[in-house]
């Protein structure tokens, strides 16, 4: 027999859905989002008591649920009475997994500063999981003390923490644009990997600072371009990389490429033609 919906479950029996599998099972994230999307004060209350099991994994459960909780109309009110809750547990956690959760909450509940001392703590861990979940709790703030950190952090020997930081400081760019900030894309530019190259390109571009033109091009130039590398020439606006794009649309082959990727192409060579008339 089929489970039923999990819009069809009582709380409790989401709950318990919730630490079935793995860490990143289907079946307990659809449950997750279920306790989200219902919210309430009974899910806040078991949340926030999973927060101080001696489960590890409810621990990490609580965070889940807690993240995102109410998040179609949650008031500052609300979202600093989560923080109540989460910050105590965060302070004496060790288990890894429950320190991914809670420090990832703490992104999605926003850039409240009392969170930051406690992801500034956990930026050097031992465990790439845990500085992967610095990363993204650091990435809503807007501060010196959190760009220093993400900087710190886009030079992490793990590639997913290299990644995400990387991200993070590129949407920054526009906002928190600071020399340093430049030069921790700069540094990330000479990357193997394609995805944190292309992140710091990305960022460089939207910046618009003329250090980028000449790696762009070089990457336009060569055989592997991906969606990040031609949304940085559109965010650049420089003409003289519109014939490389034009190269690519006429290699597309509608059956094998990404649609994604095509879609930022033709968006692409769009704005640059336009610019070019």
């Amino acid at each position: 027999m089929d489970s039923p919906p999990e819009a069809d479950l009582s709380t409790d029996e989401l709950f318990a859905r919730t630490l079935q599998g793995g860490e990143e099972d289907e079946g307990a994230w659809r449950a997750i989002w279920q306790l989200h999307y219902r919210g309430g004060e009974e899910v806040f209350q078991r949340a926030a008591a999973w927060l101080q099991s001696p489960s590890p994994k409810e621990r990490g459960r609580g965070a889940n649920v807690l993240s995102q909780l109410d998040f179609r109309h949650r008031s500052r009110e609300r979202i600093a009475r989560f923080l109540d809750a989460l910050l105590p547990a965060l302070a004496k956690e060790q288990d890894a997994a429950a320190l991914v959760a809670m420090t990832a909450a703490l992104g999605h509940l926003g850039a409240d500063r009392r969170g930051l001392p406690a992801l500034l703590s956990l930026r050097e861990h031992p465990n790439a999981q845990v500085r992967f979940g610095v990363v993204m709790g650091l990435s809503r703030f807007r501060d010196a003390q959190a760009l220093q950190a993400l900087i710190q952090l886009s030079r992490d020997a793990d590639d997913a923490v290299r990644e995400w930081a990387t991200f993070a400081l590129g949407s920054q760019a526009r906002e928190m644009d600071t020399p340093e900030l430049r030069e921790a894309l700069v540094d990330r530019l000479s990357e193997a990997h394609v995805k944190i190259r292309g992140e710091a390109l990305l960022g460089l571009a939207l910046c618009k600072d003329a250090r980028v033109l000449e790696p762009l091009r070089r990457v336009l130039e060569g055989p592997v371009v991906t969606t990040l590398d031609v949304e940085a020439a559109q965010a650049l606006e420089d003409v003289s990389l519109l014939p490389l794009l034009l190269g690519h649309r006429e290699a597309c082959d509608e059956e094998d490429d990404d649609p994604e990727f095509r879609a930022a192409l033709f968006e692409a060579i769009h704005v640059l033609e336009s610019l070019s008339r």
